[in-house]
């Protein structure tokens, strides 16, 4: 690897990996006639949105407004942006439906006649459902508002009634790969429920979008929907492998932090990389929150994470990192240590850029 030009906590990627972890969800989705609906707001790059394209993927979901005009100006054609509609973003939205197949979550009548009042360029209506989260969206047992949602937006002049979408946020709070799988199959169960309802009260189209990571990782039939939409796969993180969604080898994305100071009593170094490069986010290891992981660099990239070494306190530019030995006699001041963030998508957002392995700039979004 090529790691002397870095001075300052940088992402590197290993384009290998995330490129078989690209193919290996899309022919998963292929596999099995579902519509593979990335989310963006992982990597939020133009560059890595190619690798996506070289695998068939045409669809796209994003976070925000702003991502959405990033990547349609990138040539994406139809993006769905998986947030309640903002009412202050109006003129963002009339800019976008005229140029893309746009796709709008609604999870309110209040929003419903509000875009029916207010936006006359046709988008396709998405209503949101809390599967059991408690986030946002209409509960998933309560029918009888998801019908009147979907028939009032089918009565739209202007928009299109397109079906049930949902996050499984509550699958992050599984303990094993038999609770991932338990709560993605309650999760379609539930959203194929609602469906039915309003298939049997003359809601004559009804598509269900689902999106997590560790569902669409784990679950081999992937059941009784129309689209999926995960995005954290593409790097995966210390999240998913402590679910167990991934295995070290494709991890795709490190965060690589010079040491900074190194204290051999407290089995401890200090590294440039703080909450503002990793976030405050955690993963629990060995019964304890912590920031990251800890991986040393090699020749060909990185392997997996060392034994007993986290990260285990953070302030704005601080990381303290706990390395047992033999590891801590290995690292001196100046070396750099590879992170594996508990949260890769939070990294992204902070940093901005990649450095690949053969020290590419890949540059992403940045809103």
């Amino acid at each position: 690897m090529k790691l002397p030009t870095i001075e300052k906590p940088t992402l590197l990627l290993d384009p290998s990996r995330v490129q078989m972890n690209i193919k290996r969800m899309a022919e998963k989705a292929r596999a099995q006639g579902i519509r593979f609906r990335p989310h963006f707001k992982t990597h939020q790059s133009e560059q890595i949105g190619e690798w996506f394209r070289e695998q068939g993927v045409s669809a796209i979901t994003v976070s925000s407004v702003d991502m959405a005009r990033y990547f349609a100006d990138c040539g994406w054609q139809d993006i769905t942006i998986a947030f309640p509609v903002n009412w202050r973003q109006l003129e963002k939205y009339w800019s976008l439906a005229q140029s893309v197949r746009l796709g709008l979550l609604v999870e309110s009548m209040e929003s419903v006649d509000w875009l029916e009042k207010n936006l006359s360029v046709p988008v396709n209506l998405w209503i949101e459902v809390d599967e059991g989260s408690g986030r946002s969206g209409v509960h998933w047992d309560d029918t009888n508002t998801l019908l009147y949602l979907a028939e009032r937006i089918r009565l739209s002049s202007h928009h299109q009634y397109q079906g049930l979408l949902t996050h499984a946020g509550r699958i992050y709070s599984s303990s094993t790969i038999g609770e991932i799988e338990n709560v993605y199959t309650q999760t379609v169960q539930r959203l194929n429920q609602a469906r039915d309802f309003l298939l049997t009260n003359s809601v004559e189209r009804c598509e269900v979008s689902i999106g997590d990571t560790p569902g669409c990782s784990l679950v081999f039939d992937l059941g009784k929907v129309d689209e999926i939409r995960p995005g954290n796969f593409v790097f995966y993180d210390a999240q998913q492998l402590r679910l167990g969604s991934c295995q070290p080898e494709d991890i795709g994305v490190v965060l690589a932090c010079p040491v900074v100071a190194k204290y051999p009593a407290r089995g401890e170094v200090v590294i440039y990389g703080g909450a503002i490069h990793l976030s405050k986010d955690t993963v629990i290891d060995q019964g304890k929150p912590v920031y990251g992981l800890v991986a040393l660099p090699g020749e060909q990239g990185w392997g997996a994470p060392v034994p007993g070494g986290y990260v285990a306190r953070l302030s704005q530019e601080h990381g303290v990192v706990h390395l047992p030995e033999p590891f801590l006699s290995q690292v001196s001041l100046g070396d750099i240590l590879l992170v594996i963030p508990a949260h890769s998508c939070l990294s992204v957002s902070a940093l901005g850029e990649y450095y690949t392995l053969d020290g590419e700039i890949i540059p992403a979004f940045q809103g």
